[in-house]
């Protein structure tokens, strides 16, 4: 599933795309079928929390600013090309032309059409996002501090922490060595905030490269990464490989559904 940096760097480009020119919205697959209320309107602004996506549209009157919420889940990709655009191929849920780009949206878990106030009921579910410039840790501390469940699944639980999936949980409690079996009332405040204040700077990152970067310089040598063209990691699908500082093969089990990747040396 793809982290929130991938929903930031989206939003980034479809502001730079589209924003504040009418646009061209269509369902070729048909089943966002509201697509024809915002055909043709001005496309105002795009924004992300979390792994939500956001499209907001010039007003209708008082009735307010539609919205398009936009969730990838598993399968969803937005996939770009300059105008014209050629003929739809395969299932494409939405499809955004603007002047001079147009983009197709393919497989996602939500593609719907919200006002301001199902928006804001989207948000009041989410736990802070670390890319967003108003973000607030506080919550997320208050949450982990008192709960009795594992770290590594707090990492995950979205209404805790916004954007966080498996890549950047397992690299950044290995970058903090801390186990992710631990009850997150037992983490120290300094840990959660040296945590933060790395995962912040770690997701920016993402951002600006379009790649989840973890690895220490220091470290980025040995082993390969577990993909062609993908960056070195510490843990994330090194089951049974030794650490890259210890040696120790790297241990590998399920939480919550999701597979979890530690070093059992270097994370207590």
């Amino acid at each position: 599933m793809p982290e929130g940096h991938t929903l930031h760097r989206l939003a980034r480009l479809h502001q730079r795309r589209f924003a504040g020119e009418p646009v061209r919205v269509s369902s070729p697959q048909g089943r966002f079928t509201d697509a024809a209320l915002i055909d043709g309107r001005v496309f105002r602004r795009a924004s992300a929390w979390g792994k939500h996506l956001f499209h907001e549209y010039a007003a209708d009157g008082d009735r307010g600013r539609p919205i398009v919420h936009v969730h990838l889940g598993l399968y969803g990709t937005f996939t770009e090309k300059p105008t014209p655009m050629p003929a739809p191929r395969g299932q494409v849920r939405m499809r955004i032309v603007g002047t001079d780009y147009g983009t197709d949206l393919r497989g996602p878990t939500a593609c719907e059409l919200i006002d301001e106030a199902q928006m804001a009921a989207i948000l009041a579910r989410l736990g802070p996002d670390p890319l967003r410039a108003d973000a607030d840790p506080a919550p997320a501390w208050t949450r982990i501090s008192k709960s009795r469940k594992a770290i590594g699944a707090l990492l995950m639980d979205q209404s805790v922490l916004a954007g966080v999936g498996n890549v950047y949980r397992a690299e950044l409690l290995f970058r903090h060595g801390i186990d992710p079996y631990r009850a997150g009332r037992d983490i120290e405040e300094i840990e959660f905030r040296l945590a933060w204040a790395d995962l912040v700077e770690l997701m920016k990152v993402g951002v600006r490269r379009g790649r989840i970067i973890v690895i220490r310089p220091e470290d980025d040598h040995g082993a390969p990464p577990y993909g062609p063209r993908r960056p070195r990691t510490y843990v994330y699908r090194r089951a049974g490989e030794p650490c890259r500082l210890c040696d120790t093969p790297i241990r590998t089990a399920e939480m919550e559904g999701r597979n979890l990747f530690w070093c059992p040396c270097c994370q207590v």
